[in-house]
């Protein structure tokens, strides 16, 4: 398979699987902040730490107080991806993370149970073919309901 192919497929899969597991995905999101946190103060000499952390979450929350901004041009791009980041990916898996969690039927049939009511009603209708059979009212072949039985 091509290469070109396979790697939209991953970027999904990856997208699905951190949908899926609210852990992961808050994971990602302090791991994600971390290391644009520590790119930040890289970039931009002489910003601390805190100051750099704090540039990252106000950042990637997209408020963007102005107080910290970025000076050069290695932190505008890593800016830019950050949002385009959360703003595209992150924020849009938690709600629908959140989102289907708010949709599901708990009431609604497992894979397992529905699998296992469909054998049930199998066997059931096998074995009403049978006994119409016996008593004459239909031939197990034969489609449709059974005719009514004449009044005697």
């Amino acid at each position: 398979m091509n290469v070109l192919l396979r790697v939209p497929r991953a970027v999904y899969r990856g997208m699905i699987w951190l949908a899926n597991s609210p852990k992961t995905l808050v994971l990602a999101y302090a791991i994600l902040i971390l290391v644009c946190g520590f790119l930040y103060s890289q970039f931009e000499e002489g910003a601390s730490i805190g100051d750099s952390l704090w540039w990252a979450v106000v950042t990637a929350s997209t408020v963007g107080y102005g107080d910290i901004s970025p000076e050069s041009w290695p932190a505008r791009i890593m800016a830019v991806l950050l949002i385009s980041v959360m703003v595209l990916l992150v924020i849009p898996l938690i709600t629908a993370h959140f989102a289907s969690k708010l949709i599901v039927d708990h009431d609604a049939f497992r894979h397992e149970e529905q699998e296992e009511l469909k054998t049930n009603l199998r066997q059931v209708r096998k074995l009403l073919e049978e006994l119409a059979a016996r008593e004459g009212v239909i031939s197990p072949d034969s489609a449709g309901p059974p005719a009514a039985p004449s009044d005697r």
